[in-house]
């Protein structure tokens, strides 16, 4: 997938909200250049293919966009551990 021009992400990062629960976070920078639908559409697109939901969205004074996505992390207990 091609980033458009003014499109900055950051790497994920991971914490805990709850005990139990963990959260990935990604968080991305958008320019004021990009119109409100093509944001609006590169925003769907990844929370319907990767997983995503929103979590916070912030408008600069600017016109930027400051997006934060997070997703659960899903742990899957070993077999090995079932068995002793």
């Amino acid at each position: 997938m091609s980033r458009p021009p003014g499109f900055r992400m950051t790497a994920p990062v991971r914490r805990a909200l709850r005990a139990g629960v963990e959260y990935e976070f990604d968080q991305m920078v958008i320019s004021r250049e990009l119109s409100r639908n093509a944001v609006t559409r590169m925003l769907v697109e990844r929370i319907e293919r990767e997983g995503w939901e929103l979590d916070r969205l912030r408008l600069s004074a600017d016109g930027t966009r400051r997006v934060i996505l997070r997703r659960k992390i899903i742990r899957q207990r070993s077999m090995f551990y079932d068995y002793y």
